[in-house]
């Protein structure tokens, strides 16, 4: 499977699932199978293609006729929620799309099976979950609900993937991480989140920077660019990682792990910035941003800030 899922892998997945009169779906790996299985599935309510979906014709209100049940062995959390992304390979922009029942019926978290995969992999999705939680914490509509969950989802990330870069073989501490996950995701879909998820949906489309080095390198950014307007919510972030400021907690947390805490350490370019930054102006979350980001312009400003 391709990454950021894109539609023409979608679409053939779709019919492979009508042509086999398949009664369950069971995704196994991480957010990009998971998310193709959701997309699928509701490409399968009716009998579009996923262009439909891309420019909003579909019908997204109605139950997929079969279900589906995920095996994660990565942390991306896409096993949490009926949204997905999906990627038009055309205009390499990558879309959020919600639809009634695609998420999972079930998810399995088994950490024998997720010690199979391999640490960089592993460790890059937990910054995901990172990012899943911190969001959510400095959300323009966070909740006490989502606040209790993320925040100890966080401190509970910090230390499992401390000690799965120390010991990979440590099954606790993956199923430590894959619990973690499960409380990061409390923000999905009810918490909006800010401008480190929206700017990774075109930084993946874009450039192809792998879903979880996409929050690793807009993270810490992102929330230097917005501390005056969450100031209180990046203090209690600081406090759970042992640091001065939010963003460097991050920029530790990612330096232990091993990750790249910078845009160009993922290989992007300063002439891939416009682009990025063009196509992430009308992203739902780069909308609900704590700091306004009203224009390209402004959104390159701070891509500028994380290369």
């Amino acid at each position: 499977l391709h990454p950021h899922t894109p539609s023409p892998q979608v679409d053939a997945f779709a019919r492979e699932i009508k042509e086999a009169r398949a009664d369950l779906v069971v995704s196994m790996g991480g957010g990009t199978p998971i998310d193709t299985a959701k997309v699928a599935l509701a490409l399968n309510c009716d009998d579009g293609e996923a262009s439909l979906l891309l420019a909003g014709m579909a019908p997204k209100d109605k139950p997929p006729p079969i279900r589906q049940i995920a095996c994660p062995t990565t942390l991306s959390g896409a096993e949490f929620s009926d949204l997905a992304g999906l990627t038009d390979p055309e205009t390499r922009i990558k879309h959020g799309i919600a639809s009634f029942g695609i998420g999972p019926a079930s998810v399995i978290l088994d950490a024998s099976l997720a010690a199979h995969t391999p640490l960089d992999l592993w460790l890059s999705t937990g910054m995901r979950a990172v990012d899943h939680a911190i969001e959510t914490v400095c959300s323009i509509a966070a909740t006490p609900f989502t606040d209790a969950l993320a925040l100890e989802s966080l401190a509970k990330l910090a230390s499992s993937l401390r000690a799965s870069a120390s010991d990979p073989a440590d099954l606790k501490a993956r199923e430590d991480a894959q619990l973690a996950v499960w409380l990061a995701s409390s923000g999905l879909d009810r918490t909006p989140y800010g401008a480190s998820h929206g700017i990774g949906h075109q930084l993946g489309a874009v450039a192809g920077v792998p879903h979880g080095i996409c929050s690793c390198v807009l993270l810490p950014a992102v929330l230097d660019w917005n501390l005056e307007f969450s100031s209180e919510a990046q203090a209690r972030i600081a406090d759970i990682l042992g640091a001065q400021t939010a963003s460097q907690g991050v920029r530790s947390l990612l330096a232990a792990l091993g990750l790249p805490s910078r845009l160009s350490e993922a290989g992007v370019t300063r002439d891939q910035l416009s682009q990025i930054a063009s196509g992430s102006v009308e992203n739902r979350w780069v909308k609900t941003n704590p700091r306004p980001l009203e224009t390209s312009e402004d959104i390159e400003r701070l891509l500028e800030t994380a290369l």
